[in-house]
């Protein structure tokens, strides 16, 4: 596993606190709502990660040409690429 995802993480937390800061300030709908947006990248980025590790690590065994490895990520990024809404 990385070993940064602690502390992407931690900012992730310290994201969230700033957002709830945000709120009790009464700050604006379009400051709160680009803060929620960085928030969920970062969460989705971690995800990216564990997913990633979750295939190279667990489902292949960890016996991966480097190969197939990135046929594996190129995969990844093609399907997150499809999943998101067309503009």
């Amino acid at each position: 596993m990385e070993t940064d995802i602690p502390l992407r993480l931690r900012k992730i937390e310290g994201q969230i606190r700033g957002v709830q800061r945000m709120i009790e300030e009464g700050r604006n709908c379009p400051d709160l709502l680009t803060q929620l947006m960085a928030v969920r990248a970062a969460i989705d980025s971690v995800s990216i990660c564990l997913l990633t590790d979750h295939m190279h690590r667990c489902l292949a065994g960890g016996q991966l040409s480097d190969e197939t490895r990135e046929a594996l990520n190129e995969a990844l990024r093609m399907f997150l690429r499809l999943k998101q809404p067309i503009d």
